[in-house]
């Protein structure tokens, strides 16, 4: 493990947990990347009038948000509490979506910056928003983006409501959007109720490198609203990349972010010189997160050893200037005849592997529930709660036991409730790529 770190600059760490050990012919390597940042938060304090940070907040004001009416006054409510947990010298504005995307605040194309006055004003500019028209999220996403691009800010950042389907767009428009918006800004997406679809959201999340989840009662969003925007003013350093280099030979199978949630970054990937890529992870604040490398050496004899890959942290340098290396770990590859060291599987890799099928089981079962198929929703939701049950993932278990009754856990063994409400199928959905750490030794 290597740390390089400036003064005033949050400090990344590389940690690797792999077992190196293949057996003779052995070819595919597994690790696991913990990237951990530190002194972020004190840093975001002594930046906090610099403007470092632009949020957008794009709120759905489609018909549908006024059935049932505490809808639309949650969102209200909760644009509010973001609007006041805003840091002075912050950038924002508000837009209101429909079928078009309408400026609510500041207007003119502009943003405003964050103080005691300009929250008063904006907060007063909510009660004009009112509900009517259709759904559209491309073209929030359009005018949210060319708002933030106006912005030098380090962070620049969205958060996206809605109620509702896509149902007023082309889907191929708004995935035209996504490519486009893609690195310049992340988003976090909300959906309120249960009239949405959780595909478009968590989708809308994952290409924005945001985090997507379900808000049933509206009466819970002003204080999702507030946690959402106190994690974008933690956060410092944006556009970090995490860099692989591999000899020649060496061909990278996949790259996956696997806590606290899973996320497949392997079609990310873009060219960074002779045998490296670079791999999009967002914005930073003072936190850990952890990668899962999978790696394809050329078959070798025992007693052979290589480097089979270098994983660099890479912050964005000034205007002209390379990015600058914070951090990096190495995985290797060593062959040998001990069966007992080869067929080892590490820990940390175990466990998370476990959490990536854990996510695709739920999201096959309720796919499969959806269709009918009962036999193979039971297998593969009984294969959750398995999974959720050996690796101590509680609150997935929680979430589990409201769609099937468990018979035994451990085995697997469930049956499918004949009755599940749609907020309980949904939550489940939405929640299913969250994971739990490893206990680390």
């Amino acid at each position: 493990m290597a740390n390089f770190a400036k003064p005033s600059a949050p400090r990344f760490s590389v940690e690797v947990y792999q077992n190196e050990f293949l057996p003779e012919g052995g070819r595919d390597v597994h690790a696991i990347v913990t990237v951990t940042s530190t002194g972020g938060a004190a840093a975001t304090r002594a930046a906090a009038t610099r403007g470092s940070a632009a949020v957008v907040i794009m709120v759905d004001c489609s018909g549908s948000m006024e059935y049932p009416p505490d809808k639309m006054r949650g969102a209200r409510e909760a644009t509010a509490a973001a609007i006041d947990t805003l840091r002075d010298g912050t950038a924002f504005a508000v837009i209101a979506g429909t079928h078009v995307a309408k400026e609510v605040y500041p207007g003119q194309g502009r943003l405003a910056v964050a103080d005691a006055a300009t929250r008063d004003q904006a907060k007063e500019a909510l009660r004009s928003l009112s509900s009517g028209g259709g759904t559209a999220i491309g073209t929030w996403l359009r005018l949210a983006d060319g708002l933030l691009r106006q912005s030098t800010a380090t962070i620049r950042h969205g958060i996206l409501l809605t109620d509702g389907r896509n149902e007023h767009e082309d889907p191929a428009v708004l995935r035209a959007t996504l490519e486009a918006c893609a690195g310049r800004f992340t988003c976090d997406a909300r959906g309120v109720g249960t009239d949405w679809e959780v595909k478009e959201v968590t989708g809308i999340a994952s290409a924005l490198l945001g985090s997507a989840d379900i808000v049933a009662d509206p009466a819970h969003l002003s204080e999702d609203f507030t946690l959402m925007m106190e994690n974008v003013m933690g956060k410092e350093v944006a556009d970090v990349a995490l860099r692989l280099w591999t000899p020649v030979g060496v061909e990278i199978q996949y790259v996956k972010q696997v806590a606290p949630t899973v996320q497949d970054l392997s079609d990310r990937r873009t060219e960074a010189g002779p045998r490296a890529g670079d791999y999009p992870t967002g914005s930073w604040g003072d936190e850990s997160r952890e990668y899962h490398v999978c790696v394809r050496v050329p078959a070798a004899s025992v007693g052979q050893e290589m480097l089979a890959a270098r994983a660099t942290l890479l912050l964005p340098g000034a205007p002209g200037e390379p990015p600058a290396t914070r951090a990096q770990g190495l995985v290797r590859a060593v062959w040998t005849d001990d069966l007992v060291a080869s067929t080892a599987i590490n820990a940390q890799v175990a466990h998370y592997t476990g959490q990536a099928e854990l996510a695709q089981a739920i999201q096959q079962g309720l796919e499969a529930r959806k269709m009918g198929d009962v036999d193979g929703a039971t297998a593969k939701l009984g294969r959750a709660v398995q999974l959720a049950s050996a690796s101590g993932n509680a609150d997935t278990a929680k979430l589990l036991a409201k769609v099937v009754d468990v018979v035994d856990a451990a085995a697997g063994t469930v049956r499918l409730k004949a009755k599940v409400a749609d907020a309980d199928e949904m939550t489940l959905e939405t929640r299913s790529i969250q994971t739990v750490r490893v206990k680390k030794s």
